[in-house]
C-alpha cells in the first residue's frame, strides 16, 4: 500500500468539513474524490498534504506517518496540481519546474535534465517554451507545466485539485488523455479532485463519492453505476448520461 488515510476528520468552527474519511491508494492506481461544491474532497486532499492538519485520523505514505515528518519536508514528498496552475509569475517555465528539486537540493545538472525531460513529457520542450514566463503561456500551457512542476521532485504520489475545470473543452480533452499517458510512463499514482463524472470516469482506477464531508461510496466506475449506493450517487451519473443521449440523439438527427 502506498498511501492511507484513516478516519480524516477536520471541523471548522461548528462545521465538519471532513467526517471519518478513510481509503488506501496502491502504488500506480488513481483516485478520484467527486461530489458537489462543498462536500469536503478539497479539504481532504489539502489534508492529504497537510496544507491543513486534521482534528482527527491520520495519513501515511510509503508506511510513515505524516506526523513524522516536518510539514514541509512531507510536501516534498508529494506533487501537487491546483486549478489554474498556479505558477510563479516571476519565474520562467523551466524556473517553475525546478522549484521541488531545488528545494531538495538537488545538482544543477540533475535539475537540468529532469526539467528538459519534463516539459518535452508535456509537450513544452525547453527550447521552445524554457524562458517564457506564465504569462506568455495559454490556460493549457500552464496547466501542463503545472503538473511538470507537481512531477519534478519525483513524487509516488500526485494529488490534483481540480486539474482540468477551468480548460475549454478541447483542451480538456487532450490534456486529460495526455495526462493518462504520462502516468503510465512515469507510473505514479494520483488523487483527483473532481465534480465531474466524466472525468473521473476517464482518468480513474477507482472512484470516491462525497457527500457532507463522508464518503458515501467507493469502487470502479463500473461498480458506482451498477449499483449506486444512493440517489447522491444517482444524481452524479445522471448529468453524464444526459449529456451522451444528448450528443447521440444530435448525431441521430437528419
Amino acid at each position: 500500500m502506498l498511501l492511507s488515510a484513516r478516519d480524516l476528520t477536520k471541523r471548522f468552527g461548528d462545521v465538519t468539513a471532513v467526517c471519518g474519511v478513510s481509503f488506501s491508494l496502491e502504488a500506480g492506481e488513481t483516485l478520484a474524490l467527486i461530489g458537489a461544491s462543498g462536500c469536503g474532497k478539497t479539504t481532504t486532499l489539502k489534508l492529504l498534504n497537510r496544507l491543513i492538519e486534521p482534528d482527527a485520523g491520520e495519513v501515511r505514505l510509503g508506511g510513515e506517518e505524516a506526523h513524522q515528518l516536518p510539514a514541509h519536508e512531507w510536501r516534498r514528498r508529494i506533487g501537487y496540481v491546483i486549478q489554474s496552475a498556479g505558477l510563479f509569475p516571476h519565474m520562467s517555465v523551466a524556473a517553475n519546474v525546478a522549484v521541488t528539486p531545488r528545494l531538495l537540493g538537488w545538482e544543477d545538472d540533475r535539475i537540468a535534465r529532469r526539467t528538459r525531460r519534463l516539459l518535452e513529457l508535456v509537450g513544452l520542450p525547453a527550447q521552445a517554451f524554457g524562458t517564457r514566463r506564465p504569462e506568455a503561456l495559454s490556460g493549457g500551457q500552464a496547466q501542463r507545466v503545472g503538473l511538470a512542476r507537481a512531477l519534478a521532485g519525483e513524487p509516488e504520489i500526485v494529488l490534483m485539485d481540480e486539474p482540468f475545470s477551468a480548460l475549454d473543452p478541447l483542451t480538456k480533452d487532450q490534456l486529460i488523455e495526455d495526462v493518462a499517458h504520462l502516468r503510465a510512463e512515469l507510473g505514479f499514482a494520483a488523487v483527483m479532485v473532481t465534480h465531474d463524472f466524466s472525468e473521473a470516469l476517464r482518468f480513474a482506477d477507482r472512484i470516491a463519492v462525497m457527500q457532507a464531508g463522508r464518503v458515501i461510496q467507493a469502487g470502479t466506475a463500473r461498480e458506482l453505476i451498477a449499483r449506486p449506493a444512493d440517489a447522491a450517487v444517482e444524481a452524479l451519473l445522471e448529468a453524464p448520461r444526459r449529456t451522451a443521449e444528448s450528443v447521440s440523439a444530435a448525431f441521430a438527427s437528419p
